[in-house]
């Protein structure tokens, strides 16, 4: 889990896709933090990423630092059950440092999901890979 979080969190930015019907679509993402052996994530409920992990809470993420392997999540959001305060002030530290507008980290539409039935994938172009359980 740990080295999870470490590649999430030391790239710019990483991408989650989720679907909507047939249509597939892709958001940067940038918020990643491990509490109490999960994995979350940070959104809005404002957004139509929430909405559409509402509906089908299956998701992909990718990233990539050059020079490194690169990095596939694939789980489903599970919005039940919460952060500790701490990693929700670090959320909301994150969003608002992105230019987001929040009343404070208890503000109901930021929003946190962790990950359920995660696998995390850690690829180099010579063809090793290695799985995470999450």
């Amino acid at each position: 889990m740990d080295e999870v979080v470490d590649y999430l969190t030391r790239i710019p930015a990483w991408f989650l896709a989720t679907c909507e019907g047939d249509q597939p679509h892709v958001r940067p993402f940038s918020f990643a933090a491990e509490d109490d052996g999960k994995l979350w994530f940070c959104t809005a409920t404002n957004k139509d990423v929430y909405l559409q992990l509402e509906a089908n809470p299956k998701f992909e993420a990718s990233g990539w630092q050059p020079g490194h392997p690169w990095i596939v999540v694939t789980g489903e959001a599970d919005f039940d059950g919460a952060p500790s305060e701490a990693v929700r002030v670090e959320g909301y530290e994150h969003m608002t440092g992105l230019g987001e507008t929040y009343e404070g980290p208890n503000d109901p539409r930021l929003t946190f999901f962790s990950v359920r039935n995660g696998v995390a994938k850690i690829a180099d172009i010579d063809g090793s890979e290695r799985t995470i359980e999450l």
